[in-house]
C-alpha cells in the first residue's frame, strides 16, 4: 500500500498537521497506537491559550506560540469551539520579582510581539482579584482557555472532510528509508509513504529510532542522532467544596525549576479551580508505558506553600489530587550538562537527518496546544522546501 502522507500521532499537533496537509490536497492517513485521539499529553494539560510571554525571542516557541494563539482564537470563533479570553495575572510576591522579574518578562513579551501586556500595582490587582495578595502583577489580556477535546474533534472533522483517514490501534513498529520515500511497518503491514510526520509526542524518539535503525546509507546522515526524550510529570490538585475565588488565571512568577509555577486555572463555568502543574522529573530510563499517572497526595504539601504565597486564605485540607500530565523534555537535570540543553521545540527535517519527506517533532511540550496550528504550517512549509 502507498500513501501520500502519514501523520504518526493524533494529539492536537498531529491533528492540526493532518488538517493542514489534507486541506493542501494531500491524501492523509493518521496513525495512533491508542484507542482514542489525543489521549496522552493533549488531554492532560491546563488547556491554556498562552500569549507568548516567556520564550526567548529567536525561539520557535516564541514565534509559533504568538502565531498559533492568533490562529487558534480565529479557528475557535469560526467553529464554535468553547474558549474564553479571560486574561492572566502573573503575580509578584516579593520585591525582586516586582523589580526585576516582571519588567524583564514584560520586555521579553514585547520583543515577541505581545504588546498588550502591562504591569499593574497591588491596588489594580485587588480590584480585579480581591482574594490575591501580591505586590503587583503583569497583566496579559490575550491569555485564555480552550476546550481541548472540542478543538481536537473539530481538527479531525476538518481533516476528514478533506479526505483524511484516522486509524486508531495502529502501532508503528519501525520502518526504513528508501529512495522513493519512507516505508513504515504498521502492525505487520508495510506502508510506503511520500511524506511521514512523526508527531508521536512522548513516543517521538522511540518512533524515530525505529525509522533510522537501518544499516543502509538511506537511514539518513550518519552524523545525525535521534535526540533522547525525558519526562517531567506535572501534577494537578483541585479545590474541593468551594467555587473559584478567582476571575482570571493567576500565575506566580516563573519557576526556576523549569515550569511556570503552580498556577490557578478555572474551568469554563468559572465554578471550579485547579492548581498545577508542578515539575516532577521521572527516572531517566522510564518508558511512556511505565509512567504512573496517579497523583501522589503527599505532593500537595508543596502546593499549599506555593499557593499561599499569593492566596493566603487557602484552607487546610482544601486541595484534593486531580490529574497529571507528562511533558516530553530534551534534557534531564541528572544527566550531562544542562547548560546547553535544548529547551525549544525541536523540529527535524530532511536537511537535518537526510531522509526525504520525513519530519520529526521532538520536545512538544507547552505551549504545544496554543502553537498547534502554527506548528502545522511550519511543518508543511518544511515539507515543501
Amino acid at each position: 500500500d502507498r500513501m501520500q502522507a502519514v501523520v504518526i500521532g493524533s494529539g492536537v499537533i498531529g491533528l492540526a498537521i493532518a488538517k493542514t496537509l489534507a486541506e493542501a490536497g494531500k491524501e492523509v492517513l493518521i496513525l495512533d497506537r491508542a484507542s482514542l485521539i489525543g489521549s496522552e499529553t493533549s488531554s492532560r494539560n491546563s488547556e491554556v491559550i498562552h500569549a507568548g510571554l516567556y520564550y526567548p525571542q529567536s525561539s520557535l516557541k516564541a514565534k509559533l506560540c504568538v502565531d498559533g494563539k492568533n490562529l487558534l482564537y480565529d479557528y475557535c470563533e469560526s467553529r464554535n469551539i468553547p474558549y474564553k479570553r479571560c486574561g492572566k495575572l502573573i503575580v509578584a510576591t516579593h520585591a525582586t520579582q516586582l523589580e526585576n522579574d516582571l519588567p524583564s518578562l514584560r520586555d521579553r513579551a514585547i520583543k515577541n510581539g505581545v504588546t498588550d501586556v502591562a504591569i499593574l500595582s497591588k491596588e489594580d490587582v485587588l480590584t480585579m482579584e480581591p482574594a490575591v495578595d501580591c505586590l503587583g502583577a503583569l497583566w496579559s489580556p490575550s491569555t485564555g482557555l480552550v476546550d481541548s477535546h472540542s478543538l481536537m474533534v473539530s481538527l479531525l472533522a476538518d481533516a476528514e472532510s478533506h479526505g483524511a483517514t484516522l486509524a486508531l490501534h495502529s502501532n508503528v513498529l519501525g520502518g526504513y528509508a528508501t529512495k522513493d520515500g519512507v516505508t513504515l511497518q504498521v502492525d505487520g503491514m508495510d506502508l510506503q509513504c511520500d511524506i511521514v510526520v512523526n508527531s508521536a509526542g512522548l513516543w517521538a524518539d522511540a518512533v524515530a529510532c525505529g525509522l533510522h535503525q537501518s544499516d543502509s546509507t538511506l537511514a539518513g546522515l550518519p552524523s545525525w542522532q535521534v535526540p533522547r526524550q525525558f519526562f517531567a510529570k506535572g501534577n494537578y490538585f483541585k479545590l474541593e467544596g468551594m467555587k473559584s475565588p478567582f476571575n482570571h488565571l493567576v500565575y506566580p512568577a516563573p519557576d526556576p525549576a523549569g515550569g511556570l509555577g503552580v498556577h490557578a486555572t478555572m474551568d469554563f463555568t468559572g465554578q471550579s479551580v485547579k492548581f498545577g502543574p508542578d515539575v516532577q522529573w521521572l527516572d531517566a530510563n522510564i518508558t511512556p508505558d511505565e509512567i504512573n499517572l496517579n497523583v501522589d497526595p503527599l505532593r500537595g504539601e508543596v502546593f499549599y506553600d506555593a499557593i499561599r504565597k499569593y492566596w493566603p486564605d487557602l484552607a487546610d485540607d482544601a486541595l484534593v489530587p486531580d490529574y497529571s500530565g507528562v511533558r516530553p523534555k530534551l534534557y534531564h537535570p541528572k544527566i550531562g550538562d544542562t547548560k546547553n540543553a535544548i529547551t525549544d521545540f525541536f523540529i527535524q527535517g530532511p536537511g537535518d537527518h537526510g531522509v526525504p519527506g520525513l519530519i520529526h517533532l521532538f520536545g512538544m511540550e507547552s505551549p504545544g496546544l496554543t502553537s498547534s496550528m502554527a506548528i502545522a504550517d511550519e511543518v508543511v512549509r518544511r515539507i515543501a522546501k
